[in-house]
């Protein structure tokens, strides 16, 4: 065989070893959204059977993690990746850390979930949990589309998103308290609520951060700590 048939050998298979990673992140993320999705429902429809479910299927996303965190750890030591490559395994190994951090998010919403025996029928509090779950889960599904199609615009309208989440996570905050004021009673219930709706808001701010490491790979610029309206003016056009 050939010095150029072994170079060829050598980054047919490397491009393998990436792609495959690739995939299993979007698995992953799959699961993740999965897990979400079913641990609003048991919370809007306060079902402690499918909140228990998602409680139990957490390992599977800490399985992924651990797995894809190996790849990439042989593939630094093995390749000695450069350039895009070595972006593309930085990037990957943050989102999935991210991933698993959302996945961990899910499982405590699924456990307020378990908690609550009835929907706290008191407010307009059911209504705005379950709006911020949709923001949430809309928000988590473009994020890992513009992974996988590494889409910068997508990237930053999403990061964009993160802005109304907040706002709508403050205005849940201020009308629970107010509830809290008037019927202490209800405080335990509405804790459920209140720590759930945290849970959310970071999973927004979980999204934000897979958002900028899509940036990060594509255009090799770390994004941490600049403000939306810089990204947008660095990446213009």
């Amino acid at each position: 065989m050939t010095t150029t048939q072994l170079t060829q050998h050598y980054s047919q298979q490397f491009d393998a070893d990436l792609n495959q990673i690739r995939n299993q992140v979007a698995q992953m993320g799959a699961l993740v959204e999965e897990q979400l999705q079913h641990a609003l429902i048991a919370l809007q429809s306060s079902t402690p059977a499918q909140a228990k479910e998602v409680i139990a299927n957490d390992y599977k996303v800490n399985a992924y993690d651990v797995d894809i965190d190996e790849q990439c750890t042989r593939i630094l030591a093995l390749r000695h990746p450069t350039a895009s490559d070595l972006r593309l395994v930085l990037a990957v190994i943050k989102t999935t850390a991210d991933l698993e951090r959302i996945g961990d998010e899910a499982k405590r919403i699924a456990r307020m979930a378990a908690h609550i025996n009835a929907r706290y029928t008191g407010s307009n509090l059911n209504n705005r949990i379950e709006h911020l779950g949709r923001q949430v889960g809309t928000m988590l599904h473009r994020t890992l589309q513009a992974f996988m199609q590494l889409d910068i615009a997508e990237a930053i309208a999403v990061a964009r998103e993160d802005d109304r989440v907040d706002r709508e996570y403050e205005g849940l905050m201020r009308e629970s308290m107010t509830y809290m004021m008037e019927d202490p009673r209800a405080i335990p219930k509405l804790m459920d609520i209140i720590w759930s709706a945290r849970s959310l808001e970071r999973i927004g701010d979980r999204c934000c951060n897979i958002c900028e490491y899509v940036l990060y790979f594509v255009k090799g610029k770390d994004v941490r700590h600049i403000s939306l309206e810089k990204i947008q003016q660095t990446f213009a056009g």
